[in-house]
């Protein structure tokens, strides 16, 4: 196999990993690192609960003395910076002496931000920092919390194939289903934090837990999108830029209804939209995007781009990007 494609597969794999951290490694990044030797993966890891230690450092001391002359791949640039919680690891994999360390993004916090790459390389250890995919999109919280400095925000709309989220009456009604549904929950494990909008709260009186076997802890904090008060357990947002106070937050997922969606599309606040598509058509109701429109066959609004669509029992799920 080519160098580049076999790189590309073992950050495909440290990015796959890296997932099992997110929302849990807050303030910090979740980050993968996977140690390969003659073909054989000797050490991996993920960024710890509460942020330490790192991925790398977890990596290492499953290695060991494996390590030595080892490629490792890593989802982030390794930190220069040091830390009361621990130190940094650029100087940790430098100690360690991999003979290559192959990254899949580069970080843009300005204590580190090329340094953990010199470091690297000053220490004689081969180091490729490749625009990967997977490594960006694993890390798009905090990339979004450093360069927008706010959460990264996913808005998801469950529709019916005519693009309602439910009848004009307003009375709660369920578009998808179970796998569907299931799907959602782990969306939410994922996220620290939820939003709904006021008439969503009244109406329908969401949990908004997470409520899959083994994730049960994994529920984010709620909140309510509203110029009013927020209900005992909830936490208020007065507008969508409002998510910017959730800091260190990385990541906002936004469950509707269609006011707040529209809100947060007029807002430009939206880097990440799931439209769960069901097989059935209400006739008439809630148009998904408010004042924007619905959502025939899960169709985005103006100014998105579809990246992906799935099935998911039967209902289709897409996934769009901003423009």
């Amino acid at each position: 196999m080519p160098r580049l494609a076999e790189d590309n597969r073992w950050l495909d794999a440290a990015a796959s990993i890296a997932t099992r951290s997110r929302a849990l490694s807050a303030p910090n990044p979740a980050v993968g690192a996977i140690i390969v030797k003659d073909g054989i993966v000797v050490g991996r890891g993920w960024t710890a609960a509460g942020g330490r230690p790192h991925a790398e450092a977890i990596a290492l001391e499953q290695a060991g003395e494996a390590a030595r002359g080892a490629t490792l791949y890593v989802t982030l640039e390794p930190c220069a910076h040091h830390s009361e919680r621990g130190p940094a690891c650029a100087d940790i994999v430098t100690e360690a002496a991999p003979a290559r360390v192959v990254i899949g993004c580069g970080d843009p916090d300005p204590r580190t931000n090329g340094r953990g790459i010199a470091k690297l390389r000053q220490a004689g250890i081969a180091v490729e920092l490749i625009d990967h995919a997977a490594s960006c999109e694993s890390l798009a919280g905090f990339l979004t919390r450093q360069v927008e400095g706010r959460p990264h925000v996913t808005l998801k709309l469950a529709v019916s194939a005519d693009g309602f989220i439910g009848p004009l009456s307003g009375e709660p009604v369920t578009i998808t289903g179970e796998a569907a549904r299931a799907h959602v929950h782990r969306q939410r494990a994922l996220s620290e934090a939820i939003v709904v909008g006021g008439a969503t709260l009244r109406n329908d009186a969401p949990r908004l837990d997470v409520r899959l076997p083994g994730l049960e802890d994994r529920s984010p904090r709620r909140f309510v999108l509203t110029r009013g008060k927020a209900p005992e357990g909830w936490g208020k947002l007065s507008s969508p830029q409002a998510i910017r106070g959730l800091l260190p937050m990385q990541h906002v997922y936004v469950e509707g209804g269609a006011a707040t969606a529209n809100a947060f599309l007029e807002a430009e606040l939206v880097d990440c939209l799931h439209v769960y598509c069901a097989d059935h058509e209400l006739g008439d109701g809630i148009p998904a995007y408010g004042a924007l429109g619905p959502a025939p066959d899960g169709a985005a609004p103006p100014g998105f781009t579809c990246v992906d669509q799935r099935r998911i029992g039967g209902d289709r799920l897409f996934t769009y990007r901003p423009d």
